[in-house]
């Protein structure tokens, strides 16, 4: 028997029974569908931690502090203090800027607009420039008001708005809880990132925000200790001699060894990194998990084929009368299987792109569809399809002409 023939016959087999074709086939189309969603809603969410990790600015080490706690009574001990970053700004080579980051919240007036619990970031001079961000008007506060612990203060594009509406910010003064600073800057617009809406903040000095909105009784025990210090690398510089320099320096202002240190130093790639192979365990579960309706819609598959050769033992009998050899009849019902699970395949398919699809539109989770994903579940249909209909097949195939055709 030629393929041709094989295919024609099947095709004519699956039509002449519609509604149960299809049924057999939702098993397919449901495992398919699943895949294709699981990955692309994994795939998703590791696209949005990368572009998190990213958006906190480009060629980052990130410098974490860990504090030790004390003997009762006794302060914390450990950890970064604001001093270490000045050391490694003037200390090590290849950097371009060095941040440090305070953050609280506080009620913000102006005029007879109150808005409360707004939060403050306390920041060094590097900040735009780490952060990707730019004045609209005004400027950034310098160094030496940070040294003077100036009380001036630049505000996110939309805190502005809310505040002081169609007016010039710059040059007017608000009062953070009960302190009063002059507004010497606006951001650009720069939008919610990650989780973090950066037009809705004030900046200040961070050596500002240590005197003024940290809570005194942290201020006793911690002090100016700071929990991350963020070197901004030079592009051209050699990252990995940059971390070296960085914890030799520390290691050496905090007296401890590098075995025992009180910090960790990393990378954006470490963090992308670590966050890339928890995402793809994760995915990985989550196709696993959607491939076992696969096997469900095979089974499904070969319940269904095998009614099929019961229901048409009397067709192969005379199929072998008139010629048709073990292998035609086990191709015919070969190719029937295959074809459902090929035709459940790619409805599958299109279930699960367009699911995909209204799924990351519809919530907030977004989706990303992966060309893999498409391949390896429409793959592993056809795979199913052949594995659960060979059984049946070869159960066909193996009928005594004589006694399929007395069969009633």
């Amino acid at each position: 028997m030629k393929p041709t023939e094989a295919l024609t016959i099947a095709w004519e087999a699956i039509l002449k029974n519609k509604i149960r074709s299809f049924l057999t086939m939702l098993g397919i189309i449901i495992g398919v569908a699943a895949v294709i969603i699981m990955v692309a809603i994994s795939a998703g969410t590791e696209a949005t931690i990368q572009e998190q990790i990213t958006s906190l600015g480009s060629n980052l080490v990130f410098v974490q502090g860990a504090m030790m706690r004390g003997g009762p009574g006794q302060a914390p001990q450990g950890g970064l203090v604001y001093d270490d970053a000045a050391a490694i700004e003037t200390g090590v080579d290849g950097i371009t800027a060095v941040v440090v980051e305070q953050n609280s919240s506080e009620t913000i007036k102006y005029g007879d607009v109150i808005l409360e619990n707004v939060e403050i970031l306390g920041t060094t001079v590097g900040f735009p420039s780490v952060r990707d961000m730019e004045i609209a008007d005004g400027r950034y506060f310098n160094d030496q008001e940070i040294e003077r612990k100036s009380k001036v203060a630049v505000i996110g594009y939309s805190l502005a708005q809310e505040l002081f509406g169609e007016s010039n910010p710059v040059g007017q003064y608000v009062k953070v809880g009960n302190t009063k600073l002059a507004v010497i800057g606006v951001f650009k617009e720069k939008g919610l990132v990650g989780n973090t809406d950066f037009d809705s903040r004030i900046y200040l000095p961070i050596s500002v925000v240590f005197q003024k909105f940290t809570p005194s009784m942290f201020a006793r025990f911690m002090g100016d200790s700071v929990r991350m210090i963020y070197v901004e690398v030079d592009p051209d510089a050699n990252l990995d001699n940059i971390i070296t320099q960085i914890e030799l320096l520390l290691v050496k202002r905090h007296d401890v060894t590098l075995d025992s240190a009180d910090f960790s130093v990393t990378t954006q790639q470490d963090i992308i990194s670590t966050q890339e192979s928890t995402t793809s365990a994760f995915r990985s579960l989550l196709a696993w998990v959607a491939g076992v309706s696969l096997i469900v819609g095979g089974i499904g598959i070969m319940n269904i084929m095998l009614v099929s050769v019961t229901e048409r033992t009397r067709e192969i009998g005379i199929r072998q009368s008139v010629g048709a050899t073990p292998n035609d009849i086990r191709l015919q019902f070969l190719t029937e299987a295959l074809l459902l699970s090929i035709i459940g395949g790619l409805i599958g398919v299109l279930v699960g792109v367009g699911g995909a699809y209204i799924f990351g539109a519809l919530s907030d989770m977004r989706t990303v569809i992966s060309a893999s994903s498409i391949l390896l579940a429409f793959g592993s249909s056809a795979i199913v399809g052949a594995f659960f209909g060979y059984y049946p097949a070869n159960q066909a195939s193996k009928l005594d002409p004589i006694e399929a055709l007395r069969y009633e």
